[in-house]
């Protein structure tokens, strides 16, 4: 987990930014602690009151956001209660944990990653320190929680935060529409201009991960035969669906014309990469007694690269393709050398998967930290009510006595005084 922590002096810059992105359909608020009503029932009035009520107290102090984010292994797949109980342990460990706090849930990224807003100034006026709050607090805090939910370490070598795309939602895209259009466009664009690929081919399995298809259309069509190239959204099957959308009406230009111009560039340009990758399939190989083909792939995309084995209708392996994520390359089995062409690697696979060390430990362990709330739940800990004799005390001040109020005397003249 990567804590990245950004101090402000405007706490409606920080929620309004994450509202955005709500209404954008990018982010959800998934947690709203020290607030007195139900996530559904708060709105950006009320969210901002609660933060500048206390910001109120001392307005000496210009410095007084916090604004968080937690990001996590793009192969971890956490949920709702998951991210809650996360966030407030975080928070509790940098001393944050009685401050009202809300947490977004953003989806705008190839990694899961949370978004926490809250003010460092308390009811008494006085403010929290955020002086070196980053080195000092939240990196030991960080790796506290990385050990107690069994999350990925941020400094092990297996901590990504792959691609930084995200792939095309073909439930969200609205067909044949400007939503659909733009989709495929910010896909095509980023492969286009970070992978290195030497094909259409290669191209286009790059592009399958993200849910897009670069399509000729078949041999003996006009399209074909005049190198255009159609590009259409795919659905979790691999099916195209809605419209399809030209290449040339694409803002980045992505046409087959346009395309070759780079395939001899990318072969140059990923060589040095290619031990790099026969090395990561190497280093899983050695691993095992025996490796099925499922663990084989599910232990490269551990290491961030996708493995890809390409079938015909009657189920024959014919092919393979490695996309390796780290480095943005993209290579036929055969490309790195006899030893890992489709066959070859075929031939390495077994029918059970046996560790060279009995006493290693089994793929994927379950998390340490399991308590985790169903959705019918409502743990206390995620709205705490501020307590009402506190609350109130702050909104209405110093309480007074329960007595009739006392009238000052009027003195009287001394006469001796008197002209």
């Amino acid at each position: 987990m990567v804590a990245k922590i950004m101090i402000g002096k405007s706490v409606r810059g920080a929620l309004t930014y994450n509202e955005h992105k709500v209404a954008e359909g990018k982010a959800q608020l998934i947690m709203a602690s020290g607030f007195a009503a139900a996530i559904e029932q708060l709105n950006f009035g009320q969210k901002l009151q609660r933060f500048e009520y206390l910001t109120s107290f001392n307005p000496r102090v210009k410095t007084n956001t916090l604004h968080i984010s937690l990001n996590f292994d793009a192969a971890e797949k956490l949920s709702h209660e998951q991210l809650q109980l996360i966030s407030t342990a975080y928070m509790d460990k940098i001393g944050f944990g009685e401050q009202p706090f809300l947490v977004y849930r953003h989806t705008d990224a190839a990694h899961q990653h949370v978004h926490l807003v809250t003010t460092n100034m308390q009811r008494d006026g006085k403010p929290i320190s955020l002086h070196n709050i980053g080195r000092l607090i939240s990196e030991p805090a960080r790796k506290q929680i990385e050990q107690e939910f069994g999350l990925v370490r941020a400094e092990s070598k297996k901590f990504k935060q792959h691609t930084g795309m995200k792939a095309a939602d073909p439930q969200q895209a609205d067909y044949g529409r400007i939503p659909t259009k733009r989709a495929i466009s910010n896909v095509v664009k980023a492969v286009m201009n970070s992978y290195k690929y030497t094909s259409l081919a290669e191209f286009n399995t790059v592009l399958n991960q993200f849910n897009v298809m670069a399509d000729r259309g078949a041999v003996d069509t006009q399209q074909f035969q005049k190198k255009g190239l159609l590009y259409f959204l795919l659905d979790n099957k691999g099916n195209k669906i809605g419209a399809p959308i030209k290449a040339s009406s694409l803002y980045s230009k992505p046409t087959l014309a346009n395309l070759e111009q780079q395939f001899d560039k990318h072969a140059e340009k990923r060589k040095p990469y290619r031990e790099v990758l026969k090395a990561a399939i190497d280093k899983v190989f050695i691993s095992y007694k025996e490796i099925t083909r499922e663990t084989f792939i599910r232990e490269m995309a551990e290491r961030n690269v996708a493995v890809i084995f390409r079938q015909n209708e009657q189920s024959f392996t014919y092919g393979l393709t490695l996309i390796d994520h780290n480095n943005r390359t993209v290579f036929n089995g055969s490309d790195l050398g006899k030893a890992y062409s489709a066959k070859a690697l075929q031939e390495r696979l077994g029918k059970t998967d046996q560790l060279l060390k009995p006493e290693q430990k089994p793929y994927l362990k379950p998390a340490k930290h399991e308590k985790f709330y169903l959705p019918t739940q409502k743990p206390k800990t995620f709205l705490p009510t501020p307590e009402p004799a506190g609350y109130l005390k702050g909104l209405l001040g110093k309480a007074m006595a329960d007595t009739a109020p006392v009238v000052p005397k009027k003195k009287k003249k001394n006469p001796g005084l008197e002209l």
